[in-house]
């Protein structure tokens, strides 16, 4: 009885078939308090950026954003859309596993400091090279 049973995916109880199928209003409700109120009160702004994301998938063009404040739904999954982190667009797939989530969450500002070796005047001997 050895059967592969893949796990279904769920968010709050519900499949992403289901999850496409309701509205942005009614996928709100399935939200966080503060992700929901986010997309109650730029209902706008988020239409337009399903628009937008749709239109520029259908001509294969890249999407590109400077809104790391936007809500992931589920119409996005599968998409690709970069990301601006203050520097540089980071590329990211949009999966299941990040609805309800926030764009900035996976374009991360801050890079971890790699250390080298030290700089001129960081220690007593580069003294002597610096005043030549």
């Amino acid at each position: 009885m050895e059967e592969q049973t893949k796990k279904q995916f769920l968010f709050k109880g519900k499949t992403i078939e289901e999850l496409n199928s309701l509205s942005v209003r009614e996928f709100a409700k399935y939200l966080a308090s503060r992700e929901r109120r986010y997309v109650l009160r730029n209902f706008q702004e988020v239409e337009n950026f399903l628009k937008l994301c749709k239109e520029k998938n259908q001509r294969n063009k890249p999407i590109k954003t400077h809104n790391r404040e936007m809500v992931i739904l589920p119409q996005l999954v599968g998409l690709k859309i970069s990301v601006y982190n203050g520097k540089e667009f980071v590329s990211l797939e949009i999966l299941k596993e990040m609805i309800g989530h926030r764009l900035g969450e996976f374009s991360l500002t801050r890079t971890k400091v790699k250390h080298n070796k030290a700089g001129v005047g960081a220690t007593k001997g580069s003294k002597a090279k610096a005043k030549k």
